[in-house]
């Protein structure tokens, strides 16, 4: 007998970037159109583009909550550990019996095998991240680590979803974090992917991405308590066209949003906006306006937020998701970054300006190496 599923709704939200401190400062910021990257010199003749955190800040941060100890933790543990104190004190009625735990990152602590000679150590291992947090809030369920490319922040949404659908949990907490470290660095240098300058996603003369650093997290639910926003569709889909490169047709992505929009039964007219994934690379923005046009959606307001962020990643997908929530409960369409010359065929309509507009259902994509793809509908349940 068909159990009918109960909705999932989104009730809570942080962002932890170097552009804000929390997700209204990030809002503010991307109000006044401002970036987070900058250029970082490593040496006379090497210097990238990035948004990177002052681990200064993050260290006072820290202190402030007297029952954490600093010097425990990596710079990513206290980014996600930060992230989850803001949801739980927030949110005290939480049953933590009854809440999931789910970490998205792509590299987790991979810079501690920078100093490690011949051994590997435990905290490298990616699920040693939930570990972590689940011991200090003391969750009495046993965490999922994910880890998915550039997906992995959506992905974690699409897993929390999921599960509170099947009734395994009432609530679920999905963060998404990584931070920059040598490793990532020249693996990006070294596929010559990186802009000499800020990034400019969909322009003709883009050239790639620019490094970030974030954490971020979201409250699942299915007690819709005060909540305006609900999860109506998900799915993914790989194209399996290239390690490194998506499929020139788009296959992945509109295999994904196709799903997405038959679980939410909607047709692709029913959307209002669009935030993809919009890298600036070459390939990856040329993939995803042929995906847009095949579900004719190429003249949706779509957002990139790469220029403000950077690509952060494990958060990234997820960073992405709590703005078009907040596009949604806003009733604004947030302006992209970079794009004063349309380089894509089709043409895509970049949103340029902040602008208010009353809207019903959101698109978030996203799109990563090995041919994954991500797709997630968001419903305004204040705009029936």
């Amino acid at each position: 007998m068909y159990k009918q599923k109960p909705p999932v709704h989104i009730i809570d939200d942080e962002i932890i970037a170097p552009l804000g401190w929390g997700t209204s400062a990030n809002l503010e910021q991307i109000k006044q159109q401002q970036t987070a990257i900058r250029k970082h010199d490593l040496n006379a003749d090497n210097s990238f583009y990035a948004a990177l955190f002052d681990d200064d800040l993050i260290q006072k941060k820290f202190r402030e909550l007297s029952f954490f100890e600093a010097e425990v933790f990596t710079k990513l543990e206290k980014l996600l550990l930060l992230t989850v104190h803001q949801l739980i004190e927030r949110n005290p009625s939480i049953d933590l019996e009854e809440t999931i735990l789910i970490i998205s990152t792509t590299k987790g602590n991979v810079e501690l095998l920078e100093a490690s000679k011949n051994t590997t150590p435990e905290k490298v291992k990616l699920y040693s991240l939930g570990k972590t947090i689940q011991k200090y809030f003391n969750f009495k369920n046993n965490p999922i680590t994910l880890s998915n490319a550039c997906i992995s922040g959506g992905l974690g949404l699409s897993v929390g979803k999921r599960l509170l659908e099947e009734k395994a949990y009432t609530h679920a907490i999905v963060l998404g974090g990584d931070v920059i470290s040598h490793f990532t660095r020249s693996g990006f240098q070294l596929l010559q992917a990186m802009d000499t300058e800020i990034c400019k996603p969909y322009d003709k003369n883009r050239k790639g991405i620019n490094l970030g650093e974030a954490a971020a997290g979201v409250l699942l639910s299915t007690e819709r308590q005060h909540s305006s926003i609900q999860i109506v569709g998900e799915s993914t889909a790989n194209d399996a066209n290239h390690i490194s490169g998506p499929s020139r047709t788009g296959e992945g992505l509109v295999k994904a949003i196709s799903a997405a929009l038959k679980e939410a039964k909607l047709a692709p007219s029913a959307i209002d906006c669009l935030s993809a994934h919009g890298t600036a690379t070459h390939y990856n923005d040329a993939m995803e306006a042929k995906a847009f046009e095949r579900l004719n959606l190429q003249h949706k307001p779509l957002t990139s937020y790469k220029a403000y962020y950077g690509h952060t990643f494990g958060a990234s997908a997820l960073i992405e998701s709590i703005l078009s929530v907040k596009s949604l409960q806003q009733n604004v369409l947030f302006p992209s970054l970079g794009c004063k010359e349309i380089g894509v065929e089709p043409v895509l309509n970049i949103q340029q300006e902040w602008e208010e507009k009353k809207s019903r259902y959101a698109l978030k994509t996203a799109s990563g190496f090995g041919g994954c793809n991500f797709a997630m509908i968001f419903k305004n349940l204040n705009n029936e």
